[in-house]
């Protein structure tokens, strides 16, 4: 076990990293909003996008978010989560700011001379490869590249919580730093339009995407793992490292056994699990089902729902916009984090297994997407009715997701949970790829055709639609795993 000497009390250099985990997600989804947040009022004007373009790029960002997640855990894994997110955060700010570019290629290749005279082109004669703009085209490469720069986003950050907290606690940092998801949605509709309108949609992603090189500095100077960082004590470490404590008798020998298990596991140089063989597992399929079910919604909210209040009447761009955004994402803050106490509430004072009450909890959160399925047609008494209901949807898929990704720590080694961490993202993104793709052409095709869906027309009626899928994905998915792991079996491998 660690030598270091124990300073009065406990250490609480855990929450601080925590700290560290929220703020790069917080900056992770704030990235991503941008491109959302200047569509309608800005990029679609410049560039003559409709839906169906929109719908495009966002699915083409899924699926190699998906397809680069299936290696970016195994990445992490093998660099640990020092450089590994370093490198994650450095790439995908670099690509967030290389967003801006891509207006002065659209005019450089059309031989145009200015925005203004884009603005004035017709689509028709920018259409180029596969029926695409050129514009597309820029946009998508830049978005594959914060595709693959994000993807080790969750990965890292869910390796350093198993590293950094027992098991009955991982599901409440998970969700603090899984709520960094919500406040950046949060932040980006009080900030991104602001910032479009006093310098242009260009500035708007140069400068939150500078913020990522900031938090990789800092990141560099305060990260190590627990047992090597000199801001954790000997009473921190030995809470962190409880779990083994208390599955563990402490005799000589089986303590000498401990710190070699413990230098071995923690090991950045250990050999991860290759990525074919945590197929075998179904422990891993259930994971895998729960994120294929349920990480499309979240998704679809969070790419759509400025342009579903702009057909409310309320644009990003509007006070009023801005403000039903702001009360989604804050509604889906609040109640995330609550629901990340959850599984420590069935653990502690149920006196519950923490996989058990980890379920527990998930079932009820599977509930809460439920009331999408009055979203649209609450609409027509109040914008706000739509604002509220998809807030306490995207709270349910949050607080179920911290609970998702503390399964990972739960049953496989430390070495092998970036890995599955990425496994699972990737058919998370295949799933978002598909309902994003999808919902674009959906929309596009609903507004010029007579479709009617429940007595709602048009492009509202295709919303309803997609409402219905998100009502019932997340009890469909606690249902499979349930089947798939009834009772707490961890990898032993």
């Amino acid at each position: 076990m660690s030598n270091k000497t124990t300073s009065q009390g406990i250490s609480q250099f855990r929450w601080v990293i925590c700290g560290m985990l929220f703020l790069a997600t917080l900056v992770n989804y704030m990235d991503r909003q941008v491109l959302s947040l200047t569509y309608t009022d800005f990029i679609a004007v410049d560039f003559h996008w409709d839906d169906n373009d929109y719908g495009t790029i966002t699915a083409v960002f899924s699926i190699f978010y998906a397809f680069i997640s299936l290696f970016a855990g195994k990445f992490i894994d093998i660099m640990g989560t020092k450089k590994g997110y370093i490198w994650a955060i450095v790439l995908w700010s670099l690509a967030a700011c290389l967003h801006a570019g891509c207006g002065w290629l659209t005019v450089a290749c059309n031989g145009l001379d200015g925005m203004e005279a884009l603005r004035a082109t017709e689509k028709a004669s920018q259409i180029g490869l596969l029926g695409l703009t050129l514009s597309v085209w820029f946009f998508i490469a830049c978005r594959c590249f914060l595709a693959a720069g994000e993807a080790g986003n969750f990965p890292a950050a869910i390796k350093v919580t198993a590293e950094y907290f027992p098991k009955k606690d991982r599901a409440f940092a998970t969700s603090i730093f899984n709520a960094g998801a919500s406040v950046g949605a949060l932040l980006a509709p009080l900030t991104i339009p602001q910032l479009a309108n006093a310098f242009g949609w260009e500035m708007a992603f140069i400068i939150i995407g500078a913020i990522g090189f900031v938090w990789a500095g800092l990141w560099l100077v305060f990260y190590s793992r627990p047992q090597d960082s000199k801001f954790v004590n000997q009473a921190e470490l030995e809470y962190i490292n409880q779990d083994e404590t208390l599955e563990t008798p402490e005799t000589p020998e089986t303590l000498e056994t401990l710190e070699t298990s413990e230098t071995l596991e923690t090991s950045e140089t250990t050999k991860s699990f290759s990525i074919l063989d945590c197929f075998r597992y179904r422990q891993t399929w259930a994971f895998i089902m729960g994120k294929f079910l349920t990480d499309g919604v979240w998704w679809f909210l969070l790419f759509w729902a400025p342009a579903y209040f702009k057909e409310l009447g309320h644009p990003a761009s509007t006070f009023s916009g801005q403000m039903l955004l702001f009360v989604l994402y804050l509604i889906v803050t609040v109640v995330s984090i609550c629901g990340g106490y959850a599984p420590k509430y069935f653990v502690e004072k149920r006196g519950m297994h923490p996989y058990a009450g980890r379920m527990r909890a998930m079932l009820l959160f599977a509930t809460l997407p439920i009331f999408a399925l009055v979203a649209q047609p609450l609409a027509g008494v109040s914008v706000w009715w739509p604002a509220i209901i998809i807030g306490l949807a995207g709270a349910g898929h949050q607080a179920w997701s911290a609970n998702l990704y503390s399964t990972i720590g739960d049953m496989f080694p430390r070495r092998a949970i970036a890995t599955i961490t990425g496994i699972g993202t990737m058919f998370g993104g295949l799933a978002s790829f598909g309902i994003n793709k999808g919902a674009g052409k959906f929309f596009t095709f609903a507004e010029n055709n007579d479709f009617s869906f429940f007595g709602t027309e048009g492009k509202p009626g295709a919303y309803m639609v997609v409402f219905c899928y998100c009502a019932i994905a997340y009890l469909l998915a606690w249902c499979i795993i349930r089947v798939l792991v009834p009772k707490y079996k961890p990898i032993e491998d």
